[in-house]
């Protein structure tokens, strides 16, 4: 069930993540009065271990109540807070939950009850109306600071780059909140490096601030000299059929110590992601934007090595072995520079 307000509750802002639960119960949208309508829309904790979100938010709430002694926002702000459950226990949800950032409108997932949670939040934003909106995300490998993009229209492309030059254009997985909100507003997905990281939670919070004293989003091209577009062009799982590990481990793959370094790095032909053991066909599910098995285009094994077939540049590789199962290995991504739109 949602719960909807219309103010914070009382000592909000001295709760941690994983405080939340206990005040709040269960998801929650909280709609803030403004100098300016309509609102900026935030979600946090759809990710349940992925703290950062609500701790920007927390310190820039706190920052202005010290400040005026009351939030004086310059612009409506609505906020979903998401799993709270999973965020009391630290992790990114609960083994009887779905992933919340795969069951907004457009999922493709087998229905479950957050589905028709995330509709309901969906059609509230919607009659209401957003300005823009921001998903805060933290991630375990080592990645920049980047602004995912479902769309690559000029408002948003502008939103996202008041982030970060680094961008990533992706249309797969579904049924996630940016491509919901996408639908009706200027909509971006913020990954904001580690939990933890002081610098992570500086960003984000400079971000919600300087979307809150926006007046309006530049209808005009971002030059594409002012930023870096990246197109996924496959997502990599481990099927479940297969074991895997880093050393010390042992499994069917066994993958390279520090393979979270190729992140962002153009990576030739032929390097090598792990060594693999057994006569499996493949060792990788690797599917393309429409779902299309991409496997030998990426991947071979040489000389019992897992090998890139075709030069690649990946992202949100992780040495953490749960993320890999609850998500998936890696992206992999192309330049993407010359499908940013000009001026007619």
């Amino acid at each position: 069930m949602l719960n909807e307000l219309h103010a914070l509750p009382e000592r909000i802002l001295d709760r941690n993540t994983r405080g939340l639960q206990d005040l709040l119960g269960g998801p929650t949208l909280i709609h803030l009065p403004g100098d300016r309508q309509p609102a900026l829309f935030l979600s946090v904790l759809l990710h349940g271990n992925e703290t950062v979100g609500w701790e920007a938010l927390r310190s820039l709430l706190q920052q202005r109540l010290a400040r005026y002694g009351e939030l004086r926002l310059p612009r409506a702000l609505s906020i979903f807070i998401g799993n709270v459950a999973a965020a009391a226990a630290g992790v990114r949800h609960l083994p009887e939950q779905p992933d919340y950032n795969r069951v907004w409108p457009g999922s493709d997932l087998a229905p479950v009850p957050e589905h028709d949670l995330m509709r309901q939040v969906t059609a509230i934003l919607r009659t209401r109306g957003l300005f823009a909106s921001l998903d805060i995300h933290n991630n375990t490998g080592l990645n920049p600071h980047y602004a995912g993009v479902n769309r690559l229209d000029h408002q948003t492309l502008h939103l996202a780059t008041l982030f970060s030059r680094t961008l990533m254009y992706f249309r797969r997985p579904k049924g996630i909140q940016a491509m919901a909100m996408g639908e009706f507003c200027p909509a971006v997905t913020l990954e904001c490096g580690k939990v933890g990281d002081r610098h992570g939670l500086e960003h984000a919070r400079d971000t919600i601030d300087a979307c809150l004293h926006l007046a309006a989003l530049p209808q005009h091209p971002v030059p594409p000299q002012d930023l870096d577009l990246f197109h996924t062009v496959a997502r990599v799982e481990i099927p479940e059929h297969l074991s895997f590990a880093f050393p010390p481990g042992q499994g069917d793959i066994l993958f390279t110590p520090d393979l979270d370094h190729f992140n962002f790095r153009e990576l030739p032909r032929g390097t090598a992601f792990g060594r693999v053991a057994g006569q499996h066909a493949t060792y990788l599910d690797v599917r393309d934007e429409q779902g299309r098995d991409v496997y030998p285009r990426f991947f071979h094994v040489a000389e019992d090595e897992l090998r890139l077939s075709t030069p690649a540049m990946p992202s949100m590789l992780t040495l953490n072995e749960e993320v890999i199962r609850q998500d998936c290995l890696c992206y992999l991504m192309e330049r993407y520079n010359d499908h940013v739109p000009h001026r007619p």
